[in-house]
């Protein structure tokens, strides 16, 4: 009869490996209890009246705080499957309308041409564009920096 394989230091049982390889998912339990504050704040149930026409619901914020707050303290499994059942409530509710969407259709590679060069109509309007005029002017000075830099004259004294 073969004996139990026991776990070294480096190596976790896999339930425990299951654990962690979730963990990836969770924020730092501070960051929940921002999103609890900032969602009962006056700015965001004025936002949310605005988009939705009704104040969302915020106690899923402090029930993820709560859960993050004893899974760090107290390892308790119990909380961290919540909290990551939250999390993936939350990927899914975030990415629906991706998933839903029927109107473009999915690539599966990118265009055969998507590192062509622009039209000249497009490189012309480039030219006098602000972020065309901020880049040669962060390079001039640049160059110019190494310039200077350059033609200056080292000297090191000895005592």
């Amino acid at each position: 009869m073969p004996e139990p394989k026991s776990t070294t230091e480096n190596e976790k049982p896999q339930s425990e490996t299951k654990l962690y390889n979730e963990e990836w998912m969770l924020r730092p339990c501070e960051l929940y209890k921002e999103e609890y504050h900032d969602c009962k704040s006056i700015a965001a149930r004025f936002h949310q009246y605005f988009v939705f026409g009704e104040y969302q619901d915020c106690t899923q914020w402090k029930i993820d705080y709560d859960n993050c707050h004893l899974w760090k303290k107290y390892n308790s499994k119990e909380a961290f499957d919540k909290l990551i059942s939250s999390e993936k409530q939350r990927r899914i509710a975030r990415l629906r309308g991706h998933y839903n969407n029927d109107v473009w259709q999915r690539r599966d590679k990118p265009p055969e041409d998507w590192n062509a060069p622009l039209p000249d109509w497009l490189e012309e309007r480039a030219k006098v564009s602000y972020l065309r005029i901020a880049s040669e002017k962060l390079k001039k000075e640049k160059e110019q920096n190494n310039i200077e830099h350059n033609n200056k004259a080292s000297s090191c004294t000895l005592m």
